[in-house]
């Protein structure tokens, strides 16, 4: 590992940004020897938008809204497909992605406006779809808390996915809703080899933290999947079936996965961490990464960019579907229940 490397950062750069002229970048016009970036700290600001549930457009998603109640991430997870939407914010999808966090305290109280709209009809809502609604700001904050809040008040399905263990702080509400079919949660496990989450998702639980998770879940009567995401050749698709058999072991209803794109700026910010940390394999993970996506790693075609295509493609997919039955036979998420919601509420919300 270089000297300089960030510890518990997933990017080691600035990335530019697409909608601004000028970047910051380490370099002097007097060849000074400091270096100018310097590992950032966590800054966090306050945002008060006019609404928080998102249409999810994208066909290949399977997601009818989302609801964000972060921007930015401090997992720093360096495959993340969610940093290229900090340069909307003006910041970068490297170390600004994992920095420069945004908050939305009033995240619950617009969502009971728009559950209360006479235009609204239920359908599962997703949290987050863009960043972990249980990053570690979570625990400060509580917006997502909240926001599970107005979901049991309005008996409204919600579907959740996270990397943190955090989660379990808010068993209790999980709980009520799974008992009316209204909550369905995924964790996702990306790796089980903790010297390759460490260096791929800093600021996240272990593995075996969220192998727990999904054990506690699952006992808890909270209907549990396990997201096997992304698949990175070279990297972690040896370990499909170990995972999957893992998360089953500790309960996991079902599963799923999604093979890695580096879509947008997240390209510069893959090969910076991949060369800095698996320099041997880097040709090869990258070729591979492209095969996936017929020549293109920043793959955009719905249907190939989530699954990839062609001969290796379909061994990872093989992979998958042979691990998901043999250890997922006869097991399966229920179905929301779409009935129980109430327009007008039950109780007052005390948040």
């Amino acid at each position: 590992m270089e000297e300089g490397y960030f510890k518990g950062r997933g990017s080691q750069i600035q990335t530019g940004n697409r909608f601004l002229e000028n970047r910051v970048v380490a370099e002097h016009v007097e060849g000074l020897d400091e270096p100018l970036i310097v590992s950032p700290k966590t800054e966090v600001r306050i945002e008060h938008p006019k609404t928080v549930v998102n249409p999810v457009k994208s066909p290949d998603i399977g997601l009818s809204f989302s609801l964000n109640p972060y921007q930015g991430c401090e997992h720093g997870c360096i495959y993340c497909y969610a940093r290229n939407s900090h340069e909307y914010y003006g910041y970068t999808a490297g170390l600004d992605f994992e920095t420069k966090l945004m908050a939305k305290p009033t995240a619950p109280q617009l969502l009971e406006k728009q559950l209360l709209s006479p235009s609204w009809r239920p359908a599962p809502i997703s949290l987050s779809g863009n960043t972990d609604c249980y990053q570690p700001l979570e625990k400060e904050m509580g917006i997502t808390r909240g926001l599970l809040k107005v979901f049991w008040k309005y008996r409204h399905p919600v579907g959740m996915i996270t990397k943190n263990s955090l989660i379990l702080r808010d068993l209790d509400i999980l709980q009520d809703l799974a008992r009316e079919n209204l909550v369905h949660v995924y964790i996702s496990v990306t790796t089980l080899d903790e010297n390759l989450r460490r260096k791929m998702e800093p600021r996240t639980a272990s593995a075996d933290k969220r192998l727990k998770t999904i054990e506690a879940l699952s006992q808890a009567g909270i209907p549990v999947a396990v997201m096997n995401a992304p698949i990175i050749p070279g990297l972690n698709h040896h370990e499909i079936p170990a995972v999957l058999k893992a998360a089953a072991d500790h309960g996991a209803l079902t599963a799923g996965m999604t093979v890695v794109r580096l879509n947008g700026s997240i390209r510069e910010i893959f090969e910076d961490w991949l060369r800095k940390n698996f320099p041997d394999r880097f040709q090869k993970v990258m070729n591979q990464i492209s095969e996936l996506h017929g020549g293109d790693v920043k793959d955009s075609q719905f249907g190939r960019r989530m699954k990839g295509e062609g001969v290796l493609a379909d061994m990872i997919q093989q992979l998958f579907r042979h691990a998901r039955k043999t250890h997922f036979a006869e097991r399966g998420m229920p179905p929301f229940d779409l009935t129980k919601f109430r327009k007008g509420g039950n109780y007052g919300l005390g948040i």
